[in-house]
């Protein structure tokens, strides 16, 4: 324990300066403190985790697989590993929300006089958000092989590209954090989320092989960051994964947290030192 002498040079407990705690304990008190957030509200948590991405697959895959493939047993081959990032990525948003509640509810102004590394508070939340994003990714792969599906990759393929599904999801996470710190209200960091998430999500090869579009509007699609990374996961699972269909993936990944989370954890001590 860290104390001092006063004047008279007695011990004084009162007057020693806190001690900090280490950035990996702070991220995982952290951690722990998303988890118990989840814990009060468990109804939404599975409602968005467990029945949202089934619905969305079977919506998806009954409304358009006899358009598309002829038949729901064959578009499901290739639908499972997009739906698999469809389902993820808005769910990535919950990560500038909660941020923004902790900033308009006047949390961030506690949290400022603490003796801790102070980016935890947001590395912590945005780790257990993998939690979610594990639960949603399992529910859409169930589902899938109970409708057919079946991975040419194996079980190793499929891993390999949860995993990284996790690891983009993660990535992705830090531009909504970007976007949490800078706006008033939660309900802006959704709205403006969704007018962001959806363009890219269905401008993409997600629902519809890109090859089947116009030249120009290939050109568009095949560029959009949502397709290579939907690429790099149909190349896991399928086991036919090439070492450049992989490398895009892993780069737009990396270049997404070299961007966006030095900006988020600026932007975040800069208003701490403002408030």
């Amino acid at each position: 324990m860290n104390v001092t002498k006063n004047v008279n040079g007695s011990l004084d407990f009162w007057n020693s300066p806190p001690k900090s705690t280490s950035a990996l304990k702070a991220i995982s008190t952290f951690m722990w403190r998303a988890a118990q957030n989840t814990k009060n509200n468990l109804a939404g948590y599975v409602m968005e985790a467990v029945l949202s991405p089934v619905i969305t697959l079977l919506i998806f895959s009954f409304l358009f697989g006899g358009a598309i493939a002829g038949s729901t047993h064959e578009y499901i081959q290739f639908l499972l590993p997009g739906i698999l990032i469809l389902t993820v990525v808005p769910l990535t948003v919950y990560s500038g929300t909660s941020l923004c509640l902790d900033i308009t509810k006047g949390v961030f102004n506690r949290f400022r006089t603490m003796p801790f590394w102070q980016p935890a508070a947001i590395l912590g939340p945005l780790i257990t958000d993998g939690i979610r994003y594990t639960i949603a990714l399992l529910s859409a792969l169930a589902t899938g092989l109970l409708l057919g599906f079946r991975p040419e990759g194996g079980v190793l393929g499929t891993v390999l590209a949860i995993l990284f599904i996790i690891f983009f999801a993660f990535s992705v996470s830090w531009i909504f954090s970007t976007i949490g710190v800078l706006a008033k209200r939660p309900e802006t960091v959704s709205g403006t989320s969704m007018m962001l998430i959806y363009p890219f999500l269905f401008a993409s090869n997600i629902l519809v092989d890109s090859a089947t579009m116009p030249k120009w509007i290939q050109i568009i699609v095949d560029l959009n960051p949502i397709s290579m990374v939907t690429v790099t996961v149909r190349g896991l699972i399928s086991g036919a994964a090439t070492i450049s269909e992989i490398s895009a993936g892993i780069a737009i990944c990396v270049l997404f947290i070299i961007i966006f989370a030095p900006i988020t954890v600026y932007l975040y001590l800069s208003k701490n030192n403002k408030a």
